[in-house]
C-alpha cells in the first residue's frame, strides 16, 4: 500500500463509493501523486496530529469521476491538490479556524455548514506550489450555491 504520509494512503485517498457504482477508474496517475503527497503531509496529517482519525470524503476524482459528480473542469480534486473531509466528533467550524489559523494552503471552503448542527457540511481544502490562502464558506441560496469570504458560522 503505497503512503502519502504517516497515516493516509493513496487507497484512502482515491476510493469513492460512485466510481465504484458506476464502474469508474479511479486511479492516481504518477504525475498527481507527487500534488496528493503534500496535500497529506501539510494538511491531512497535520489536522490529523491535532484532532484524531480524518475521515475523506471526496479525495481524488480522476476527470470521469469528476464529470459523473458535476464537479469543476478546474478542480483541484483532479489533479491530486484537494480533499473534503471531516473529523468525527470534532465541529467542522473549529476545524476550519484551526486550519486558517495554523496552516498554509491554497483554498479553504467550509462547506454548507450549519451552526445549529456542529457536524453539518465538510471541510475542502487544497494545497499547491503555489498557495492561496483563499478562505470561503459555501452556502445555499435561492437553489444555488455561493461562496462568500471568510469563515462564515
Amino acid at each position: 500500500m503505497t503512503k502519502l504520509s504517516n497515516n493516509f494512503s493513496v487507497d484512502e485517498y482515491t476510493r469513492s463509493q460512485t466510481a465504484q457504482r458506476r464502474g469508474i477508474d479511479n486511479s492516481m496517475p504518477e504525475d498527481h501523486l507527487e500534488n496528493a503527497i503534500a496535500l497529506a503531509e501539510n494538511i491531512l496529517q497535520p489536522v490529523r496530529d491535532h484532532f484524531g482519525v480524518v475521515t475523506i470524503s471526496s479525495g481524488y476524482r480522476s476527470s470521469d469521476l469528476n464529470a459523473a459528480i458535476g464537479g469543476s473542469n478546474r478542480s483541484q480534486h483532479s489533479k491530486g491538490q484537494a480533499a473534503d473531509f471531516e473529523v468525527p466528533s470534532v465541529d467542522n467550524f473549529v476545524i476550519a479556524e484551526w486550519i486558517n489559523d495554523n496552516l498554509d494552503f491554497d483554498q479553504l471552503i467550509l462547506e454548507f455548514y450549519d451552526s445549529s448542527d456542529p457536524y453539518s457540511g465538510w471541510i475542502h481544502c487544497s494545497y499547491s506550489s503555489e498557495n492561496r490562502n483563499q478562505v470561503l464558506t459555501a452556502v445555499k441560496e435561492d437553489g444555488k450555491t455561493l461562496y462568500k469570504q471568510g469563515l462564515i458560522c
